[in-house]
């Protein structure tokens, strides 16, 4: 017999609406089905994180742009972006759940022209991820599965709090130096790209 479906409740989650849960596997075992739910949907967040900031990259590697350094860093975060959602994969493998595989939508980032407007997105994303990330937390232990909490906690909280610490201070440097939101932030786009050594350390 399958898991009788869980009531749903009201949260901000990605929820996959239209899992599949694997109620009958060996290896489940206290794994509630609206936390595998979101992780499944969290998982698909985070690819598409990961697709925005390469599509970012390739912006900023744009001979119109021209800026290697800050191309490198978004690329760098887009790759470990990807990581994180292959590292979310396996744990929810491994705790018997099963992934659904949505469709990644599109980056739209057409119109970032500039340092400013990519970092923005950047943070804005990262923020929004940490948001969906203590949620998710919050969800597990409500339902009684304090081993993903703790996972979600270790592995997806705690490494995004630096992330939006330096992104932070980067858009406040990129201001100071005269950064725009359009293409004519000229010399101050130049001196983030060759003077952030904690770009792509």
């Amino acid at each position: 017999m399958s898991e009788p479906r869980v009531k749903r409740i009201k949260t901000c989650l990605p929820l996959c609406k239209t899992h599949l849960s694997t109620a009958g596997s060996q290896v489940r075992q206290n794994f509630p089905t609206v936390v595998e739910e979101s992780l499944c949907g969290v998982s698909t967040l985070l690819m598409e994180v990961s697709y925005r900031l390469e599509a970012l990259a390739q912006i900023f590697e744009q001979s119109d742009l021209s800026l290697p350094r800050v191309a490198a860093y978004f690329h760098q975060e887009s790759v470990k972006e990807l990581e994180r959602a292959e590292a979310m994969l396996h744990y929810l493998s491994q705790r018997g759940g099963k992934f659904c595989g949505k469709n990644i939508q599109r980056p739209v980032t057409e119109n970032v022209c500039a340092v400013l407007p990519g970092l923005e997105i950047m943070l804005d994303q990262w923020k929004e991820e940490m948001s969906v990330m203590v949620e998710l937390n919050q969800l597990a232990r409500e339902y009684g599965d304090p081993h993903t909490a703790s996972v979600i906690k270790s592995q997806f909280v705690e490494p995004l709090v630096p992330k939006v610490k330096l992104v932070g201070d980067l858009l406040t440097s990129a201001r100071r130096v005269g950064c725009t939101s359009d293409s004519t932030g000229g010399f101050g786009e130049y001196l983030i790209d060759q003077l952030q050594e904690t770009l792509t350390a």
